[in-house]
């Protein structure tokens, strides 16, 4: 929890610019609620430390959340309905897009919710409080569509088009989470478009887990999946310090399967990695085939230990294939935010660790409604090197 010098010192002075709105759309109500009780207490620290001469009355709220409701017909069509005042709101709407826990009655039918379905409804709360709120911001941890992010061949780009209507209804803000290709962004030069990373969040979460690790190049190396994922593993390796290695998926051309040419071998180019610990990063886990076979193919090369980092846990097949892999000794960790829905059996399971993002995306919501730099959150290198001496230090002198 922060201190109230923290607090104070990461506004500058800056006023709220609106009155904070926090509008969870389905699925992210106990997400939202975690946020919710972060701001209140930091705002609860300035109001006693008296860092604002003047407070706004509703400064200091019982809780900022302000759900839409979103009304079904037995067709299955929708609308939205706002019960409460947004006037001079600076709202943000959350949106999970991958949530397909949440469901709903069509024809006497019960639908669990694609993405199309939540970015509807998202659509549906941007319509009912435009004209009204100051500003509109959405916090969409999974970009919608963000795997169809460039046109190789005759094809849609849904991810292009989504932040266009966005920004075309009003919005002012969009905030993602690891975007797949951040440079999805140039479909909207003119708009304010953020992709957090979660770097800090997963080293401190892995240094947490284990006291063993040994940060260096002779007991630890970063390996990336593919080359999709080389940016964000090239940065962990050098902000660590250590050796990084890579693997290129060989692909068969000639067919399609679910949407994609299969895979036929990963090829590995990088350092040695027998006897030491392995970081893998990627942005997420869709079915784990290929994290595993990358994993198989490390412990091959006789790598001691692999954990993997992945923002965004989707399990698309279930996890049985990592309970087995588990088993076999092929992978020692697997963590993944909670920014998104996760399956609730992952709690049960030795091996999977959740990486808790709230504070962090809380400190990015603070700050941007005091119309404050949130570039501190964007790179968080000095924060990393401070973390990895207090654990370097605490271990050498436990030694």
């Amino acid at each position: 929890m922060s201190t109230s010098n923290e607090i104070q010192s990461k506004y500058f002075g800056e006023f709220p610019i609106g009155s904070l709105c926090l509008m969870p759309l389905k699925g992210t109500e106990t997400f939202t609620q975690n946020i919710n009780n972060f701001i209140l207490e930091w705002r609860k620290l300035l109001v006693s430390n008296k860092v604002y001469d003047v407070f706004a009355d509703d400064f200091i709220k019982d809780s900022y959340i302000l759900e839409p409701e979103i009304d079904r017909f037995g067709s299955g069509e929708a609308k939205c309905v706002i019960n409460g005042t947004i006037r001079g709101a600076d709202i943000f709407i959350i949106v999970d897009v991958v949530n397909h826990s949440a469901t709903y009655e069509m024809f006497g039918h019960i639908n669990h919710m694609s993405p199309d379905d939540h970015y509807q409804d998202l659509k549906r709360v941007i319509a009912a409080a435009n004209g009204k709120a100051k500003r509109i911001n959405v916090i969409m941890p999974f970009l919608y569509e963000s795997r169809q992010h460039k046109r190789s061949k005759r094809e849609s780009l849904d991810c292009a088009m989504m932040l266009q209507e966005l920004t075309n209804l009003g919005v002012s803000n969009i905030l993602t989470v690891d975007a797949h290709d951040p440079r999805v962004m140039n479909a909207i030069p003119l708009s304010s478009f953020d992709s957090l990373s979660c770097y800090y969040q997963f080293i401190n979460a892995i240094l947490n887990k284990y006291d063993d690790i040994k940060i260096d190049k002779d007991h630890l190396a970063i390996i990336s999946p593919d080359i999709g994922a080389m940016q964000r593993n090239i940065y962990c390796a050098n902000v660590l310090g250590v050796d990084l290695g890579f693997f290129y998926k060989r692909r068969d051309y000639s067919k399609v399967v679910d949407g994609k040419n299969p895979i036929v071998a990963h090829e590995y180019m990088g350092a040695d990695v027998e006897g030491k610990d392995i970081i893998v990063m990627d942005d997420m886990i869709a079915s784990g085939d290929s994290l595993i076979e990358t994993a198989r193919s490390i412990k091959q090369r006789k790598a001691k230990r692999i954990f993997a980092c992945c923002t965004f846990g989707l399990f698309t097949k279930g996890i049985d294939i990592f309970d087995a892999a588990y088993k076999e000794g092929i992978i020692d960790g697997v963590f993944t935010t909670n920014c998104i829905y996760q399956l609730p059996e992952l709690a049960s399971r030795d091996w999977y660790i959740s990486v808790d993002v709230t504070e962090y995306i809380a400190r990015i919501i603070e700050s941007i409604n005091h119309d404050s730099s949130i570039s501190q959150y964007l790179d968080p290198y000095g924060k990393i090197k401070t973390r990895i001496k207090q654990y370097t230090e605490s271990h050498s002198n436990a030694n």
